[in-house]
């Protein structure tokens, strides 16, 4: 059995060994390595153990072929620059378009014309567009939430088509910029995702909404996602989860296939992590500690992407990359210099990686997309007493279990179940102090989907009277 195949194994095998332990240690009184107190004295009851929803995508269903195919097809185009001509179908953006629209029909008849595929059309204007209003599209395949309750909801996966020469010359049209793995690489990941997902998905479908993207403009000031963050509201949607994945396809490196990186922000919440990083820590969760490499921080050093308008507006936004950027082959013209080769070409691509990200990708999608609404106003109570006081709220859901409550140390990187709550509501953790540690609130689907954890934040103070003391 070749390195490809067994790597997912070993790391579903790691990751049951790690989420049984995380639920065996965390019904016991924690006790760190130094002489601490025990939290709690003893043992709370062991929580409810929901198994992950079965039917998990497998890594032998990716079609590393048509991913590589559709890369192919957009590199034949040239350049991408979301600038250029988007009339000429076989030069520049509008290539680049028809391919993913090609692409994205093909999976359509296949998987029983699930999709609804939009060619969204609209202007922007930058130091990049020369102050000039600029011509741009994104692709849109949109998989409906078939759940009443949810189908509002939708979950974003997007690759940007566009490409640049090097930056000494971003805005000439007429050199050629292949762009293969900035970013047809994630562009391969967005699309492959929405056929392994519509099938995944079954004729029962998901309960909220996915949208498998390809947006443009993003070398010229990420127009292409600030455009679909405010389309994606127009639509009446709430955005669950944005994936968004850039420069995902070369890992040429001894060792490799490696982790794909995931970079999250860390938000605005004071003493814990914002909606950004629980999407990160949910998809380690779901993909395995040996698929994904958490980075807290909101992107490479000095550098951004297409998911940061979507950070920016609250909502929570992650990004996937390679392992080891080689930057002769990112915004490069193509060329040969002191004997180096410059340039994006696809043939510094590795597809068992490549096929990885798309399997970790889509597998994300299908669980989140299942999961209950995450609960609401999650307050943490109970401080300057022995017992810490979790409430949250939460709609009505026939679909849901209850709720896992979270805890971890405020150096610890991840969370473990404390507890299980079949409702909403307030839970008294007896002698747990409210200092020592950050709690979340998460819930859990009747088929085993968790949504992403919602940290507490301190319950709201009551008003004090002029005569009463502080």
């Amino acid at each position: 059995m070749n390195k490809t195949r067994i790597a997912p194994l070993i790391g579903c095998l790691f990751f049951l060994t790690t989420f049984t332990n995380a639920q065996d240690r965390s019904t016991a009184p924690r006790a760190s390595v130094a002489n601490d107190p025990a939290e709690p004295p003893k043992a709370l009851p062991k929580p409810k153990a929901m198994p992950r929803p079965s039917g998990a995508i497998a890594r032998s269903s990716v079609d590393e072929k048509g991913m590589r195919a559709l890369i192919d097809s957009m590199v034949a185009c040239g350049t991408r620059i979301a600038i250029g001509n988007w009339d000429d179908p076989k030069r520049g953006p509008g290539c680049g378009r028809d391919k993913i629209v090609a692409r994205l029909n093909e999976i359509n008849k296949v998987t029983g014309g699930k999709l609804q595929i939009v060619v969204d059309k609209f202007e922007a204007t930058g130091e990049r567009t020369e102050g000039k209003p600029a011509p741009m599209q994104n692709v849109y395949a949109i998989l409906p939430g078939t759940d009443e309750k949810m189908a509002k909801t939708v979950f974003i996966v997007s690759g940007h088509f566009d490409s640049i020469p090097s930056v000494s010359s971003i805005t000439d049209t007429t050199l050629d910029a292949p762009g293969a793995d900035d970013d047809a690489s994630g562009v391969s990941v967005s699309v492959e995702s929405a056929r392994l997902v519509s099938k995944a998905a079954g004729a029962k479908g998901l309960r909220a909404t996915v949208i498998f993207a390809a947006v443009s403009g993003e070398e010229q000031g990420l127009f292409g996602s600030t455009h679909m963050e405010e389309w994606v509201k127009q639509q009446g949607y709430t955005v669950g989860g944005m994936l968004d994945d850039d420069i995902v396809g070369d890992d040429l490196r001894p060792g490799a296939p490696h982790r794909v990186r995931l970079f999250s922000g860390n938000g605005e919440i004071d003493d814990c992590d914002g909606s950004s990083r629980e999407l990160a820590r949910a998809i380690e969760e779901i993909d395995g500690r040996s698929a994904i490499r958490l980075v807290f921080r909101l992107d490479r050093y000095g550098r951004g992407g297409d998911h940061y308008p979507f950070y920016k507006a609250g909502s929570p936004a992650v990004r996937f990359t390679e392992p080891w950027e080689d930057y002769n082959h990112e915004h490069q013209t193509p060329r040969t210099e002191n004997g180096i080769e410059y340039g994006d070409y696809a043939k510094y691509l590795n597809a068992s990686f490549l096929g990885n990200v798309a399997r970790d990708n889509a597998e994300a999608l299908r669980q989140l997309a299942l999961a209950p609404h995450p609960p609401t106003d999650v307050h943490l109570a109970g401080g300057v007493t022995q017992d810490a006081k979790i409430s949250w709220s939460a709609e009505d859901d026939d679909a849901r279990t209850g709720f896992e409550i979270l805890w971890r140390e405020t150096t610890e990187a991840r969370w473990s179940v404390l507890t299980f709550a079949d409702t909403a509501g307030e839970t008294v953790l007896k002698d747990v102090s409210t200092d020592n540690h950050f709690f979340a609130v998460r819930a859990v689907g009747k088929n085993g989907a968790r949504s992403i954890a919602v940290p507490s934040q301190p319950a709201p103070r009551r008003p004090t009277s002029t005569t009463e003391k502080k």
